[in-house]
């Protein structure tokens, strides 16, 4: 549509100019020669003006009579006081004309043009006005030759026709060519373009249809090798994980377990409890990771389901809060939870899951912002919906990473251990219950995490 209003605009340009040129043109060559017939009349009429004016008065109906040119131009012969003597019409053909080349000339006694309308009849005409010099120098009167413009008006009416249907056939010519440019290009490439970024969002193996034999359809065939070795690689990655984790289950679960044995027990010298203890910890996080691969796996080949039930959440959300809240203590952290009046009915979702999405926000919470040695969590009712906010005071998120932040295996700049997926599969499980999750950088520093599901479910 750009394209179309700039050509439109040039060729309407191109229109009026070719048309004002040949008006030009025309109007200017009938004027010149109106004026070299008026300086060759004058002149021939230049030997009458020495004798008397009955002759000189004769003269001119006779040469009005006898002029040739009267079935396209009008000779007429004004006296000095404006009033029409003779014209090639007739004695006294019409009025007397009022236009202001016949009063130029006799003030200035030199030749002069009237381009307009005729005020008698309307018509468009071209006047020049040559004056009658008597032999002592005296203005005795004023040759006269007008034409209508309405022949010449007309054929410059017929060109700004022909250029009009020119412009007319160009832009059509035009159209065809872009129609066709759409439809083999343009059309194409966005249907290539919305397909590949559905494969750059996820979607791999998608194919894209195309029935295009050249560089569009060859453009095409290569993104479909590509989907489908993408896909390939991302089942063998998801299969790898999902083996290796379950492999990894077996002996965490032993190492868990004996760990939690071993430190049950009082024969343990003290040296030897705090290594354990660091073993125990270190195999539940090894046990949370394997947990999250696990999920991952499950979300991406289709398995991850939700177990749905009439759940208080409030009453989960503030049991895991004060759950956590005693652990984070022993950091030196404190988990402040900021109690609501609202009404918060139960509400159909897996809490299990929510519960998983709560640790994990507060977990990251406590990695990322720690620093900030606090971290605050609400849980409130607002326009039909539950809303949890969960914000900690360390040096936030830097503004470039925000939007990929829950992208699977995304770290960025953090130096925080972990597999850079807990926030992808939490978004995951709060989708999957209709709502969203949303991070920012809250005033004042740090970072804000808010979870928005519907009531109702």
């Amino acid at each position: 549509m750009n394209t179309v209003a700039v050509v439109c605009a040039l060729g309407l340009i191109c229109v009026l100019t070719v048309t004002a040129v040949f008006a030009a043109y025309y109007y200017n060559n009938l004027e010149s020669d109106m004026r070299r017939r008026a300086r060759e009349t004058t002149d021939f009429f230049e030997e009458y003006l020495d004798r008397d004016y009955n002759e000189y008065y004769s003269s001119c109906i006779t040469y009005a009579q006898t002029f040739e040119q009267r079935n396209s131009m009008e000779l007429q012969f004004i006296d000095v006081q404006g009033r029409l003597v003779v014209s090639s019409y007739g004695q006294w053909a019409g009025t007397s004309p009022t236009t202001e080349d016949i009063s130029e000339a006799v003030q200035t006694r030199g030749i002069h043009a009237y381009v307009g309308r005729d005020p008698d009849t309307g018509e468009r005409i071209i006047a020049v006005s040559s004056p009658m010099i008597y032999s002592n120098g005296e203005v005795i009167g004023v040759l006269r030759y007008v034409t209508s413009t309405r022949i010449m008006d007309a054929q410059i009416l017929k060109i700004a026709a022909l250029s009009t249907l020119a412009f007319l056939i160009i832009m059509a010519a035009m159209l065809l060519s872009s129609s066709y440019y759409i439809r083999s290009i343009l059309i194409p490439v966005a249907e290539i373009t919305e397909k590949a970024k559905k494969i750059a969002s996820g979607s791999y193996g998608a194919q894209i249809k195309t029935k295009y034999d050249d560089e569009i359809g060859e453009l095409a065939q290569t993104i479909n090798e590509m989907s489908v070795k993408i896909n390939q690689n991302e089942k063998m990655q998801a299969e790898f994980i999902s083996s290796l984790s379950h492999e990894l289950r077996t002996p965490l679960t032993a190492i868990n377990g004996w760990s939690e044995t071993l430190l049950s027990g009082e024969e343990l010298d003290d040296q030897t409890r705090r290594g354990m203890k660091i073993i125990h910890s270190e195999t539940k996080r090894l046990t949370e990771m394997v947990v999250e691969l696990l999920d991952f796996t499950r979300i991406q080949d289709g398995r991850f389901t939700l177990n749905m039930e009439q759940t208080d959440l409030r009453g989960e959300f503030e049991d895991t809060v004060y759950m956590y809240g005693s652990r984070l203590a022993q950091d030196g952290i404190s988990l402040d939870y900021l109690p609501d009046d609202s009404d918060i009915p139960e509400v159909s979702c897996d809490s299990k899951r929510m519960r998983q999405v709560f640790l994990n926000i507060l977990d990251n919470a406590a990695k990322h912002g720690g620093e900030g040695k606090r971290i605050f969590a609400s849980m409130t009712s607002e326009d039909g919906d539950i809303v949890v906010r969960i914000r900690d005071y360390g040096p936030g998120i830097p503004e470039d990473e925000l939007p990929l932040v829950k992208k699977k295996f995304y770290k960025g700049s953090s130096k925080a251990r972990g597999t850079g997926i807990g926030l992808a599969v939490c978004d995951e499980i709060v989708q999957l219950h209709g709502g969203t999750l949303d991070l920012e950088n809250a005033p004042g520093g740090g970072t804000l995490v808010t979870i928005r599901l519907p009531a109702a479910q």
